[in-house]
């Protein structure tokens, strides 16, 4: 996936900028990934996982996939937010692209400061570039804070989401 990176992002706080995201920033991405109420209990570990194993091989099929971009959200040199861009192609509405936006994270001394705003920004904006039709994304229903943030950039409610976790029973089969 091309992209013109990095690029500047505008926050309240000053300057910052989107990049993409290498090997080396696997720690701090983990740390952003478990440091929310969903996210501790999903990345077991204080405050993070020990063993980045499954996360460096986890980034590196990310990164070697040109449908998708990782990317940081860097403040003053330090990894502050993060996101994952998905290019979906579909038959769907006359065989247009989708965006999908997954993993949007900020870190807490930046919140409110306009840094996930300037990144989701940036997304939509990368979606356009790459010819996408819609921007899409899912959140946690329990992550109402989430939910104003994305409403108040202009996404809509639109679909309801299910999920199958796949070590815990198969479609069609009652779980028991």
């Amino acid at each position: 996936m091309d992209s013109d990176l990095p690029a500047e992002l505008g926050t309240r706080r000053g300057p910052g900028r989107v990049r993409r995201a290498v090997s080396d920033d696997v720690p701090a991405l983990v740390a952003l990934l478990a440091d929310d109420v969903l996210g501790a209990t999903r990345e077991s570990g204080d405050p993070a996982p020990h063993d980045l194993a499954p996360y460096e091989r986890a980034f590196a099929a990310v990164d070697a996939d040109p449908a998708h971009l990782l990317v940081v959200a860097e403040v003053d040199g330090e990894v502050a937010g993060t996101l994952q861009l998905t290019v979906l192609p579909g038959l769907s509405r006359r065989g247009a692209l989708r965006a999908q936006v997954e993993g949007v994270r900020v870190a807490a001394a930046h919140r409110s400061s306009g840094l996930g705003s300037a990144l989701v920004t940036w997304a939509a904006d990368e979606a356009r570039r790459r010819g996408c039709a819609l921007l899409q994304l899912t959140t946690d229903a329990r992550r109402v804070d989430a939910h104003r943030f994305y409403e108040r950039l202009g996404f809509e409610r639109s679909h309801v989401g299910f999920e199958l976790p796949l070590d815990r029973g198969e479609p069609g089969r009652p779980r028991g």
